[in-house]
């Protein structure tokens, strides 16, 4: 029986590359598919989520919703530095040899549900069976728990790609970009009791592609999924040999996916987990007590990924991605 899990996501191309993944995996029925504000606005992340679904067959009951516009107190601060303007690595420019696009704009339906009504019908039909991937900011999840935490306490698990818990964050010397664009609403749900699984940085960054494996698993391929690969990925794939001198593009949303399909790719740890909210130099930063009994405060909130078969995770996800 296929693991039903609902992503909310902000995409952002590797959100989308983890969308992708979910969807040819066999081992997981993606019920429904929210957006957040994060990476793009909220608007565009939900276009994204469309012109993602138009690469495959998408199943024809699944439930798509569009969260929060803004993180719960801060002003939102985007990604499109990275992943381009429109999220997806400027998909816009490509062209066909006739010259006709590449990608299609994506058609969206005139009205669309929340991300709390979406949630809470896929909880009325599913009480405790349902996954949760978060892939973004937690600020839909932080509403949902400040409205009414019985839906949500349906929730068989929650597995969130965020945090740097031991490595340096990549938007600040301490904070990764999820939790970083969102900080009240990771504390929020770090102290929820929820059972949560944290995919940090930590383990994300030993999953990554290169540009040249990228461009030999993308050559002559007619897979639209795996030429969205290449696509995508070149503008972050420039930035980051740009800044960090390595065209390396690590994949921390397919990991937190790849995690749902098959846990054995990672070990947990129990451990307690505070959000810096405030600080000048350190907002966003996921603070680690590994220490076992004493004080209340030190009890585990959470599960988090401490190591990774990289290599068995990287292998997955280039299987499922990358057809010829």
């Amino acid at each position: 029986m296929p693991t039903r899990v609902i992503i909310d996501t902000d995409p952002g191309v590797d959100d989308a590359l983890a969308i992708l993944l979910a969807l040819r995996s066999p081992e997981l029925e993606v019920v429904a598919i929210t957006t957040v504000c994060g990476n793009v606005p909220v608007e565009q992340a939900t276009r994204n989520v469309f012109r993602v679904l138009s690469l495959v067959r998408p199943p024809a009951s699944l439930l798509i919703g569009q969260g929060a516009s803004r993180p719960l107190l801060r002003p939102l601060e985007t990604a499109t530095h990275f992943h381009g303007t429109d999220g997806l690595g400027e998909l816009d420019r490509l062209r066909n040899a006739d010259g006709s696009p590449r990608y299609q704009q994506p058609t969206l339906p005139r009205i669309l549900p929340t991300a709390q009504d979406v949630w809470n019908e896929c909880l009325r039909r599913y009480p405790r069976e349902l996954t949760l991937i978060t892939l973004g900011p937690l600020t839909n999840l932080a509403s949902a728990l400040a409205m009414d935490t019985s839906p949500v306490r349906k929730l068989r698990a929650v597995i969130s790609m965020g945090g740097a818990l031991a490595v340096p964050g990549n938007v600040t010397p301490a904070a990764e970009f999820n939790i970083y664009a969102d900080p009240h609403a990771a504390e929020r749900v770090a102290q929820s009791g929820l059972p949560l699984t944290l995919i940090p940085l930590d383990v994300g960054t030993q999953v990554a592609l290169t540009r040249d494996a990228i461009r030999r698993l993308t050559a002559e391929t007619t897979d639209p999924v795996t030429r969205f690969l290449g696509d995508a990925t070149a503008i972050a794939l420039a930035f980051a040999e740009k800044t960090e001198g390595a065209a390396v593009f690590p994949l921390h949303d397919p990991l937190a996916v790849a995690v749902a399909i098959d846990p054995t790719l990672v070990k947990l740890a129990p451990l307690h987990v505070e959000v810096d909210t405030e600080g000048p130099t350190t907002r966003g930063k996921t603070v680690a007590d590994p220490r076992s009994g004493g004080s209340r405060k030190s009890s585990p909130n959470l599960q988090a990924a401490v190591q990774v078969d990289g290599a068995r995770a990287l292998a997955l996800v280039q299987d499922r991605l990358c057809r010829r």
